[in-house]
């Protein structure tokens, strides 16, 4: 059952970048409403197979890599979806770039261990659904900040200046976004180690490459605010800063070794 709805969320998903393309072909108003439903439609899917997960495994999902990707693509498009609805900074003709970043996301977890396993020792604690739902949380905030970067540095033509001149605003909303939920998690994170390993800060790789993320977004922050950056330049800091996530997340629990290499 979980199979199945991961697999309709990536058929839906690619549905969307496909309603776009061809409504984009056609010359069709509608391509951008369609993307969006079929994005949320996939969404559901996604949410779905979380929620069994779940309640087959007894445990909240965050035990391996796999499961923690499963619920930040997620986290990532509800970002852009809760945007959407609530602020006019979230575009909807953004929803194909989304859906494309999910599609991508959901082949790659394909190659990952999706086995249902008990949870290690480290990980038997109430603080594991609050502090990795938050991290992953804004890890999805900052892909949507990525993204929107992205697409305002790529949309050079004057013939798109109106979608161009939307976008600054969310990326600015959604780095905060990201930020904040960021600083949650290493907070709650600390919190975690204090009871589990007897100190709040132990220099472990995933905790120095997230202390650095966290840094680099503040800095970038401040130099948005107090220093009147040009919207192009905060959105170069934007487009490059996700390295550093996706190292932290990705990178640090392959190449180096610590108290999270179960992660």
């Amino acid at each position: 059952m979980m199979e199945m709805f991961q697999k309709a969320s990536f058929v839906l998903y690619g549905a969307a970048v496909a309603a776009a393309f061809a409504g984009f072909l056609l010359n069709k108003s509608w391509r951008f409403r369609a993307a969006l439903y079929a994005l949320a439609a996939g969404w559901a899917c996604s949410a779905a197979q979380i929620s069994l997960r779940w309640f087959w495994a007894g445990r909240p999902p965050f035990a391996n890599q796999y499961e923690s990707l499963v619920f930040m693509l997620w986290a990532f498009i509800a970002v852009y979806l809760l945007f959407l609805r609530y602020s006019r900074s979230s575009p909807e003709w953004l929803a194909p770039w989304v859906a494309g970043l999910a599609v991508a996301g959901t082949a790659g977890s394909s190659f990952l261990n999706s086995g249902i396993s008990p949870l290690v020792p480290a990980l038997q604690s109430n603080w594991l659904l609050v502090h990795v739902s938050t991290v992953m949380a804004g890890y999805g905030a900052f892909a949507l900040c990525f993204l929107a970067s992205l697409a305002f540095l790529l949309l050079k033509d004057p013939r798109q200046s109106v979608r161009r001149e939307a976008l600054p605003p969310l990326i600015y909303r959604t780095t905060l976004a990201g930020f904040w939920l960021l600083s949650l998690g290493i907070i709650t994170g600390s919190v975690w180690a204090n009871s589990a390993w007897g100190s709040y800060w132990s220099w472990d790789p995933k905790e120095t490459w997230s202390l650095i993320t966290w840094v680099y977004y503040a800095a970038a922050i401040h130099l948005r605010k107090s220093r009147g950056w040009t919207d192009s330049g905060f959105a170069k800091l934007m487009a490059a800063g996700f390295a550093l996530v996706m190292f932290t997340y990705f990178g640090v629990n392959y190449l180096m070794s610590g108290l999270h290499s179960y992660g």
